[in-house]
């Protein structure tokens, strides 16, 4: 037990929690970070090589996205210990159990991540009902179909691009995981004129130098094929994405997927993180004194959670994409220009803007002592 709290700091975590139901095969950690600013939205990741660890990072990166995005939650993020790939019905079993032992944890509100989606978050809504990224059926905005976070990259995309030498139409850009956030990412890129030339999933990399057909790309993925099944371009391993030459690179799947040992591969002038922490903070400052900027993953990628905060207050579609528009671009220029004028590297101010929003709503609580005495269950 003492080991956990290797986590704990001024901001939290306020609780964590593993959840075991062997009926269900369900083995699952919920971290709740901070919730000063108000309940945690956070999404259920499912991945078979997690851990409790790996869930208390993504909740930090949630307590600090949502306040860098002024919305009125907290951070926390639940992890399964699974295969995504498993049977639906299998996984909406593990969803039920989970969210019936969470019933009570009033201080998280669910919502879809990596190996989740809006029909596993309506098994939790038939279960409890706190829950986001619903099905639009139930009342929901289904975060991944209208492609939330992928709208939010592109709006960061064009801010950055005012500290670059180049512009948006012709960019080459390559995606790094091209699922629920990279194609849609890919998606709005290129309706503003970038091309494509590389893409990669968890079997596969595929490149071609005059640019891959986003169209064909997202067809692949919907039918539960890879994109190394596209019909043309050069097929590389996964890893070999790291060194396509491009102008945007976009990493879109799990954390930690460049560091510094292999950050120096990367041939690109602008990184737009669509992943949480997928870039490590060693290889983020290589990137910085190498003169090639990033956008931090929760400045870049709130988009999704903006939306489901929107959804949460029950606002439309419409209502939510010009709320990321406002507040990912407002936010990108924010922390872009402070960077430049403190001389420091863009997630320093990105942190520096989010904390100070979560301490200054800390200040409010009866319970100042949670800086020091975080809870673990």
């Amino acid at each position: 037990m003492e080991n956990m709290f290797r986590f704990a700091d001024e901001l939290g975590p306020f609780k964590i929690i593993h959840v075991y139901e062997p009926s269900a095969d369900l083995k699952a950690v919920l971290v709740v970070d901070n919730i000063a600013r108000g309940p945690a939205i956070g999404g259920v990741r499912m991945a078979p090589d997690i851990s409790t660890e790996e869930c208390f990072r993504l909740a930090r990166t949630m307590t600090l996205k949502n306040a860098a995005a002024d919305l009125p939650h907290g951070g926390g993020k639940v992890v399964i210990y699974g295969d995504p790939r498993m049977p639906q019905e299998k996984k909406s079993q593990m969803l039920r159990a989970l969210a019936s032992a969470l019933r009570y944890e009033e201080e998280y509100i669910f919502a879809p991540d990596m190996g989740t989606d809006e029909i596993c978050m309506a098994c939790i809504k038939d279960e409890i009902g706190r829950v986001v990224g619903l099905p639009c059926e139930v009342g929901g905005i289904p975060l991944d179909e209208v492609g939330a976070t992928g709208w939010g990259l592109a709006q960061a995309t064009e801010v950055a691009l005012q500290y670059c030498d180049f512009e948006l139409k012709d960019a080459r850009v390559v995606v790094q995981g091209f699922g629920a956030v990279g194609r849609h990412a890919a998606r709005f890129l290129t309706q503003r004129g970038a091309i494509i030339v590389g893409a990669a999933d968890s079997r596969g990399t595929v490149y071609d130098p005059y640019g891959l057909d986003v169209d064909t790309l997202i067809m692949l993925k919907k039918e539960g094929k890879s994109v190394i099944e596209y019909p043309g371009g050069k097929k590389l391993d996964s890893n070999a994405v790291i060194a396509i030459p491009c102008d945007i690179w976009i990493p879109a799947a799990r954390p930690d997927v460049i560091n510094e040992n292999n950050v120096h591969l990367l041939d690109a002038k602008l990184i737009i993180e669509g992943a949480n922490i997928p870039i490590t903070g060693k290889a983020e400052k290589i990137l910085y004194e190498a003169g090639i900027l990033y956008i931090p993953d929760f400045i870049a990628n709130a988009g999704g959670v903006i939306c489901a905060a929107a959804e949460y207050q029950g606002a439309t579609q419409y209502a939510a994409f010009g709320s990321i528009e406002e507040k990912v671009r407002k936010n990108t220029a924010q922390i872009l220009e402070t960077a430049k004028k403190k001389g420091i590297l863009p997630r320093e101010a990105a942190v520096q803007l989010a904390v100070k929003r979560v301490k200054q709503a800390m200040a409010y609580r009866r319970w100042s002592i949670f800086s020091s005495a975080p809870g673990f269950v």
